[in-house]
């Protein structure tokens, strides 16, 4: 009897997910090594939620790497739904401790200044879509990889456009200093 779940017929594109976060952390590493004077240079809150949030999206990148790696993994679906609910459980961890340490404080890494609630908002969706595809793979539904790649594919996004924002966010509080 045939099963309508078919993991390998998405090895193509987790290769490319997992390909990406790769890259994608190594690029991050390089840009705050580049940038490090410029984040150090900064005197208040701003300092460790931008040093945070260049950790946290590297964590993010490789909690993608990991998803990726264990969907291409030779294994049962129980066992790869359980990685992929706790992998994205673990990682929810990461804009939960923003919320808790920051939530209250006044943040200007972006231009626009404030508390980032759209940025966070997105990372919880993705982590708690992936902890839903997690839980489809358990079930073997047939779309049960659909849910992990949107997550894994919102969080490279999101990581991409958080870096952006706090490189130019400590860019625009340094002009604001001069």
């Amino acid at each position: 009897m045939e099963t309508l779940y078919q993991p390998e017929r998405w090895h193509d594109l987790f290769v490319m997910i997992g390909s990406a976060a790769g890259a994608l952390v190594g690029l991050l590493f390089i840009v705050v090594s580049l940038h490090f004077d410029k984040i150090s240079g900064q005197d208040d809150i701003n300092t460790r939620v931008t040093m945070e949030g260049a950790r946290y999206n590297t964590m993010h990148l490789l909690t993608v790497l990991l998803e990726a790696g264990a969907v291409l993994a030779p294994q049962p679906p129980w066992l790869l739904g359980a990685e992929l609910i706790a992998l994205n459980l673990f990682g929810l961890r990461l804009p939960l401790t923003i919320i808790y340490r920051y939530a209250n404080r006044h943040i200007t890494i972006s231009h626009r200044g404030g508390f980032p609630i759209a940025l966070i908002a997105t990372v919880i969706a993705a982590y708690l879509t992936g902890a839903a595809g997690g839980v489809a793979v358990l079930y073997q539904a047939q779309w049960a990889l659909y849910p992990v790649a949107i997550a894994c594919l919102v969080k490279i996004v999101r990581s991409v456009l958080t870096a952006w924002m706090l490189i130019f966010g400590i860019s625009h509080s340094q002009a604001a200093k001069t």
